[in-house]
C-alpha cells in the first residue's frame, strides 16, 4: 500500500474517531447520526449539486450509489439495534472485526483483486488486535462455551453489521472507479438522511428528534463535516488502492480513539487496551508493506 493511501487513511482515521467522540456524549445516538447525516447534506449542498451539474453520472454508477445507500441505511440500522440490546465492548469488536476479516477474501472473488499474503497476515492481526482490546475479559468465558457467542444479546445484529461493512466497502471500491470521490460521498449522505428518516421518526418521533437538535446543534455539524470528510477520504484512497488493504488499515481508528479516550475523557489505558493497539498498528504495518 502506497504512503499517500496510509497518509489519507491516519486522516481518516482522526477525522473518524473525533466524530465518534461526539457520538459518545450524545443523547439519543441514532438520532444524532440521522441529524449529523442531514446537517451535512444540508452544508454541502452547494458544492454537492455543483459537481452533480458538472458529471454525467451512467446507469451503472447511479445503481452502485443506490446499492450503497441501502447498505448503509441497513448498516445504521443494524448497529444501533445491537447497541440497544448488547454491551458496547461486545458488539463493537464483532461489528468491526468482520469487516476487515471478510472484504480482503470477497475482494480476491468478487474484483478480482491479486492479495499478498502479508497483507492477509496484516488482516487478520488487526482483527487479532479488535478482540483482544475489548473480549479480554471474555476470552475464558467463550473458550469453553463457544456457542455461548451467538446468545449473548446484540451478536446477531453486531454479525450482519460486519457483513454490511465488508458488501459496501465493495461497493464503493467499485463506485469511486465511476464517480468521483467527494460526489460519490455527498449522494451517499443525501441519500442515507433521506432513507434513515421514516425509521428515526417512527423510533423516536420529531419532537424528541427536535430535542436532540437543540441540545447538540454544534456537535452535530462539527460531527457531519467530519463524517463526510472522513469516509470522503477512505473513498479516495480506494481509488487508486486495494479494498483489500484499505478496509483493514481503517481499523487504526480504533487506536486513534483509545488514545483520544485517554487523553480528552481521562480515561484508563489499561493492559488490553494497549497491547490491542500494539497489535492493531503491527496488522496496519503488515498491510502498508505489501506490495
Amino acid at each position: 500500500m502506497s504512503f499517500i493511501a496510509l497518509l489519507l487513511i491516519l486522516l481518516s482515521a482522526l477525522a473518524h474517531s473525533s466524530w465518534n467522540l461526539l457520538l459518545k456524549q450524545s443523547g439519543d445516538k441514532e438520532t444524532f447520526v440521522w441529524w449529523l447525516l442531514v446537517t451535512a447534506s444540508l452544508i454541502l449542498s452547494p458544492i454537492g449539486f455543483l459537481l452533480i451539474s458538472q458529471t454525467n453520472i451512467d446507469l451503472q454508477g447511479w445503481l452502485l450509489v443506490l446499492t450503497t445507500i441501502a447498505l448503509h441505511i441497513f448498516y445504521f440500522v443494524f448497529l444501533g439495534r445491537g447497541y440497544a440490546q448488547g454491551d458496547l465492548s461486545l458488539v463493537y469488536p464483532v461489528a468491526r472485526g468482520i469487516g476487515p476479516m471478510l472484504t480482503p477474501f470477497l475482494a480476491i472473488v468478487v474484483l478480482n483483486e491479486r492479495v499478498h499474503i502479508l497483507a492477509i497476515v496484516g488482516a487478520l492481526t488487526i482483527v487479532l488486535g479488535i478482540y483482544l482490546m475489548f473480549w479480554w475479559n471474555n476470552f475464558a468465558k467463550f473458550a469453553k462455551k463457544p456457542s455461548e457467542i451467538l446468545q449473548t444479546p446484540g451478536i446477531g445484529y453486531a454479525i450482519l453489521t460486519g457483513i454490511i461493512i465488508s458488501l459496501y466497502s465493495l461497493v464503493d471500491k467499485k463506485g469511486v472507479s465511476s464517480i468521483q470521490p467527494f460526489l460519490y460521498m455527498y449522494l451517499l449522505t443525501l441519500g442515507t438522511a433521506i432513507g434513515l428518516t421514516p425509521y428515526i421518526l417512527w423510533k423516536v418521533g420529531w419532537k424528541s428528534a427536535n430535542l436532540e437538535l437543540r441540545n447538540n446543534i454544534t456537535p452535530i455539524v462539527i460531527a457531519g463535516l467530519l463524517t463526510y470528510l472522513a469516509y470522503a477520504l477512505v473513498l479516495t484512497a480506494f481509488s487508486f488502492s486495494k479494498v483489500s488493504y484499505v478496509a483493514p488499515a481503517r481499523e487504526i481508528g480504533i487506536v486513534v480513539g483509545v488514545l483520544m479516550g485517554v487523553v480528552i475523557l481521562k480515561e484508563d489505558l489499561n493492559k488490553q487496551r494497549i497491547i490491542g493497539s500494539l497489535t492493531i498498528m503491527v496488522g496496519v504495518i503488515c498491510i502498508t508493506l505489501s506490495p
